[in-house]
């Protein structure tokens, strides 16, 4: 959605205070002119897709969405089902970054659409190293060639 010469735009979705915090500084170290923007739930995550949200870049496909599993009102499971059954977010990069490790948690996620699915990692230098590593995800739809 974002043209050439804008930033692009992260949604993140994360119930945790200090996993918010420690994803904007890395974002910010990695990826300076990425726009993130962020949600607590996946009630407040599908509000945002459809435009219900009272944020400037609600209503807009992001360039990648970063969703946590393990959430109030709205499991990331639940929300990744829901956005990729909608043909409008179908093509929209989704990485699930969790605590969890389970094998069938990974397995749900990537057979409903999810590109990749990561556990959080232990600390903040591994953080960084998995932000420069999604840079494919939302450079792409920003990339003139």
């Amino acid at each position: 959605m974002n043209s050439v010469d804008k930033e692009p735009v992260v949604l993140i979705a994360d119930d945790d205070p200090d996993d918010r915090m420690m994803i904007q500084e890395a974002f910010t170290e990695r990826c300076p002119g990425c726009r993130l923007c962020f949600v607590q739930d996946g009630e407040e995550l599908m509000a945002f897709l459809s435009d219900r949200a009272a944020h400037p870049d609600a209503g807009h496909i992001p360039d990648l969405l970063m969703l946590d599993l393990n959430m109030p009102l709205k499991d990331g499971r639940e929300a990744l089902v829901e956005i990729k059954a909608n043909h409008r977010y179908r093509t929209m990069p989704a990485v699930v970054m969790t605590t969890s490790a389970s094998e069938e948690d990974r397995q749900f996620c990537l057979e409903n659409g999810a590109d990749r699915y990561i556990v959080k990692p232990p600390g903040y230098t591994e953080l960084l190293e998995v932000v420069a590593a999604l840079k494919p995800y939302f450079t792409r739809n920003t990339d003139p060639n």
